[in-house]
């Protein structure tokens, strides 16, 4: 799959890069050698890292990394002590420019706005983490779960238990009491935080009810934490244990105020557990240390993305996803500004979040490709009247790309302008994978490089490096930031990733690395369509059906089938619903022949269905695994970060049928 650049940076532009300052420190000028030197020597590399972002210890390191226990056991910075909270903030202080400069800006959907310096920001954790000690004798290694929404509490309460040396577990905010629970009693929490509600598209949502539920349903005693966020009435468990935040923060008394000494922890000490989706078995939780994630999160913001002290990132993202902890410690450890935007991107207009843009003068924003899809149909009105001159760089992650949203977001939005970061990785990762530098060419909807310190390779199905064909994404050494297991289950961990190949990470997608460098993802591995034999990355089906000018956007999955063994079945949402059965016929005979011309009639779809809308999470990311478990009426698993849970009715009547929607492949 042959990729041409659009985006080509200056020669004045990539000398002013973080990345090229760095590598020029460390006496190189060409990538591709530095990367090299990166992959060989990650010792080298990582200490570096630290070293030049001013990582502060309470203890130093004696050593980079240790391979005691095995390459799938690294240990980081052995016999290192810190705490990432003051790394995060408090190290900012003694700059009075800096402890004067914004660390966090905060919009609702309403359109209440606040913002914290970092010695605001200083302050509120300190109050926090001394009421989370007063309150509930809080101590290092304690689990805590923050259901919450993207508010300033939520990164107050993250902060002020890593200051203590506490276990935050981030849990994305449109899940069910069912899916709360279960993140609680496996990662043994007895402290929620959580919210009486917020606002989505205009609606309050009582998040408090679910709240109570899940402490309710989980099998150790729960005690809540409570923001008024809506300011509603909300019933108190006083039988079980609740505080009110501004009790909490001690509001009334000035000595709440005062410095909360850090733990020193040690490096490899657990700070965060992130959950990935349970839609597929039982939730995973991710382990994350001091020394991890933010580091590795910070680095790829800093060095990839050219994240500067004093630039602004907004991303749109939930605090349960791996990129609301990017934004906050991508942000913070780089000494910028982060907006966290509480509210559904496209309310109460399609402008909403580039208005956002406009008006905090946003340098980095990250979004997913769905989003841009859903944008698209609405045109200018996207962005007519706002003023996007601050926006240096446009990130993505959470799936890959189609070309023609990409080259709208591109040409329309950025006007040839702004570079757009693919970005490619994992809750497990702490970051990404591939990405596209900003010393090389951009091409659209890939990616131009394996990251600085991320040793990526392309493997066949016999374990051999191959180019210029869809292989299986491998990671050939360490990195900082990997994940160090899930919680108590080091075997399950072990089997996801190392098992297939000796001392080999199989990240789980499929992708394709041509003879100019540049990388493609076709998808996720276990979501491959395999027809007749035939491998194919459902992405790639997805992407023809989009390019039709009456689809907005497509989902297609694999569903089994008599004669090839799996079929593709596709689901696709026009930019207009048909008028009557015989558009919908035409439309969906088009599309066969749409597909089949440009891959070939063994690909054929078995079934084309028009739809409404297609299953998403809030991020707008769309679930074929649910799709796929609707239509052929088998349990999908956990749904609690759906946001359309009635777009599954409508896939569940199609199986089998024919109606005016939906047309099977008769040849």
């Amino acid at each position: 799959m042959r990729q041409r650049a659009v985006w080509f940076p200056k020669q004045s532009e990539q000398d002013q890069t973080r990345l090229y300052q760095f590598m020029l420190k460390h006496g190189f000028t060409d990538y591709e050698a530095f990367y090299s030197k990166s992959i060989e020597d990650v010792s080298w590399f990582w200490d570096a890292v630290v070293q030049d972002m001013g990582i502060e210890w309470a203890i130093p390191y004696d050593k980079v990394v240790d391979f005691a226990a095995g390459l799938q056991w690294p240990s980081w910075f052995t016999q290192g002590q810190l705490n990432i909270a003051v790394n995060a903030v408090d190290r900012w202080l003694s700059d009075p420019q800096a402890a004067g400069r914004n660390a966090m800006i905060w919009e609702s959907e309403d359109q209440q706005t606040l913002s914290f310096t970092y010695a605001e920001l200083a302050e509120q954790v300190n109050r926090a983490a001394h009421g989370l000690r007063q309150q509930f004798g809080l101590s290092a290694g304690e689990r805590v779960a923050l259901y919450m929404p993207m508010i300033p509490e939520t990164v107050i309460a993250m902060l002020a238990l890593a200051k203590l040396g506490a276990v935050a577990v981030p849990i994305y905010s449109g899940y069910s009491a069912e899916a709360v629970a279960k993140r609680i009693d496996g990662s043994g929490c007895t402290l929620l935080i959580t919210a009486d509600g917020y606002y989505r598209r205009g609606k309050p949502i009582h998040m408090k009810e679910e709240a109570d539920k899940a402490a309710d349903a989980a099998a150790s005693h729960v005690k809540l934490v409570v923001v008024r966020r809506l300011g509603i009435p909300v019933s108190k468990r006083k039988q079980a244990g609740e505080v009110d935040w501004f009790e909490l923060m001690g509001a009334e008394n000035s000595d709440e105020s005062t410095p909360f000494p850090a733990a020193a922890m040690n490096s490899s000490d657990p700070l965060m557990l992130l959950y990935t989706s349970g839609t597929t078995g039982s939730p995973k939780g991710i382990v994350h240390t001091h020394s991890g994630f933010p580091i590795k999160a910070a680095f790829d913001a800093g060095y990839v993305m050219d994240f500067r002290p004093g630039d602004t990132m907004l991303w749109n993202t939930d605090m349960g996803w791996m990129m609301g902890p990017f934004m906050v410690y991508g942000t913070l450890l780089n000494g910028g500004t982060m907006v966290l935007y509480d509210g559904a991107p496209d309310f109460p207009g399609p402008s909403r979040i580039f208005n956002l843009v406009n008006k905090h003068k946003v340098t980095h924003l990250g979004i997913s490709p769905t989003l841009i899809r859903s944008l698209m149909k609405h045109g200018e009105a996207c962005y007519n009247g706002c003023d996007l001159t601050s926006l240096r760089v446009i990130g993505s992650s959470g799936e890959p790309w189609n070309p023609e949203p990409w080259q709208w977001l591109f040409h329309d939005i950025g006007q040839g302008r702004i570079p757009i970061v693919n970005y490619s990785g994992g809750t497990e990762i702490s970051g990404g994978i591939l990405g596209n530098v900003l010393l090389k060419p951009i091409a659209p909807a890939g990616f131009n490089a394996a990251i600085p310190g991320m040793h990526a390779d392309v493997f066949s199905q016999e374990g051999k490096p191959v180019r210029g064909e869809v292989g299986e994404l491998v990671l050939k050494n360490v990195w900082l930031g990997m994940a160090g297991g899930f919680w108590q289950e080091p075997e399950r961990y072990e089997n996801t990733y190392w098992s297939r190949w000796p001392d080999i990470w199989v990240h789980g997608d499929w992708v394709e690395l041509d003879d100019d460098g540049f990388w493609t993802i076709t998808g996720r591995s276990d979501d491959t369509l395999n027809v007749a034999g035939k491998r194919l990355g459902p992405t790639e089906m997805e992407s023809l059906l989009a390019q039709h000018p009456r689809v907005v956007e497509a989902a297609a999955v694999g569903v089994p089938d008599d004669l090839k063994g799996e079929a593709a079945v596709c689901f696709v949402v026009l930019d207009h619903p048909p008028l009557h059965p015989k558009e919908s016929t035409a439309i969906i005979s088009e599309l066969f022949e749409w597909v089949t011309s440009r891959l070939g009639k063994a690909f054929k779809p078995s079934a084309i269905h028009i739809l409404d809308a297609l299953p998403k999470t809030r991020n707008a990311k769309v679930m074929r695994r649910v799709i796929r478990s609707a239509y052929l009426a088998i349990d999908p698993g956990d749904l609690s970060a759906l946001e359309n849970l009635d777009s599954l009715e409508a896939i569940r009547k199609l199986r089998g049928q024919g109606n005016s929607n939906s047309l099977h492949d008769s040849s």
